[in-house]
């Protein structure tokens, strides 16, 4: 695939349209701002229309009214939920004209990307698909940017890339590294064709759950690590603790998160934000454990089977999000029936 690496970088301000404004969109609107480019603004909440707004974006009231507020050839970046993506295009599509460009910075699975570019190539528009990372700290920190579209018209939105991108200094210098001074060291990359960046964006988020799954599951060892003074009953249902001395720690977690940030080689900004949430909590008191997932996780699991790739760390991430929200109730409750069966063991209160 053809890659930015040769194309200069420009300053130039640009005019942006932005359709979706939670907690990602406001803040891509709001560091365009501050590199002074024109963000055009349009959600459903008009309330946060009127903020940015008052913060010198242009407010739309409709996305007829957006597109009315930008000069051909339009750009328009649509931030909003990988179930309505095809509606909203649905719905901007013919309010544009030949040479115009629809932007999906979502999560989307790079299937509809690749329909989605042969589609509006018909009406003579350009579609370009960016997985963007970097969260609610995106303002501040920046955010990663994996791109997938064709190369002259990536090329054209370079400004927008480079201005949301964290920048070279967001990361120490390989030494002798070739991709010195590219896009890539810049935070931003064209990763290829239609469907590229969100099938890249889908593997960095696949991988996201397995590290956090590791560090959820090896602070949770630590948390029991004080099982040998917990008394435990003695009956069939109930492995017995060989060596309880062995097991009687009493571990300061927020202090262990500490030090492991400073030369560890497992040290990481996920490291950095659950030492900042157990130095608020050690116990996490806030928190169910439900854990959520928007579809990422789901797709590479997918994309590993259709090519026969092993993947079983991301997948049992994956599978463990699941457990979290109660998806196994049933299957625990068949175990239950089945060890009662076979030998009449009573479940635990």
């Amino acid at each position: 695939s053809e890659t930015l690496h040769s194309i200069p970088v420009y300053n130039s301000a640009m005019q942006l349209g932005i359709i979706g404004l939670g907690r990602m969109g406001a803040n891509i609107a709001r560091r365009l701002l501050l590199q002074q480019h024109q963000p055009v603004v349009f959600d459903r909440d008009h309330d946060v229309v009127g903020t940015l707004s008052g913060e010198g974006a242009t407010g739309a009231a409709s996305l007829a009214e957006l597109v009315g507020a930008l000069t051909p050839p339009r750009a328009i970046w649509i931030m909003i939920p990988a179930g309505i993506v095809d509606s909203v295009i649905g719905d901007l599509a013919p309010l544009l004209h030949a040479g115009d460009t629809i932007i999906d910075g979502g999560n989307t699975l790079h299937h509809h990307d690749i329909r989605r570019a042969r589609e509006l190539s018909e009406r003579g528009l350009h579609y370009v698909d960016v997985g963007t990372s970097g969260g609610v700290w995106g303002l501040d920190r920046g955010y990663c940017l994996m791109v997938g579209g064709e190369t002259a018209v990536v090329a054209n939105l370079e400004p927008i890339f480079r201005s949301l991108a964290p920048g070279a200094d967001a990361a120490l210098p390989l030494p002798d590294s070739p991709l010195a001074g590219t896009p890539a060291e810049f935070g931003y990359l064209h990763c290829g064709p239609a469907g590229a960046g969100h099938f890249v964006k889908m593997v960095h988020n696949a991988i996201e759950y397995g590290l956090m799954a590791a560090y959820a599951e090896g602070f949770n060892l630590l948390e029991h690590a004080n099982g040998g003074d917990e008394a435990r009953p003695i009956d069939a249902a109930t492995a017995p603790l060989d060596r309880p001395e062995h097991y009687r720690y009493q571990f300061d977690l927020p202090a262990i998160a500490e030090v492991w940030r400073r030369g560890s080689v497992i040290g990481s900004w996920l490291l950095d934000l659950t030492a900042a949430a157990l130095a608020r909590d050690a116990h996490l008191q806030q928190f169910e454990g439900r854990v959520g997932d928007s579809g990422e996780g789901r797709w590479t699991a997918h994309a590993a089977i259709d090519l026969g790739v092993p993947a079983p760390a991301l997948t049992a991430a994956l599978f463990q999000r699941f457990s979290s929200r109660g998806a196994d109730d049933f299957a625990n409750r068949l175990l239950s029936a089945m060890r009662f069966g076979f030998g009449g063991h009573v479940e635990q209160k």
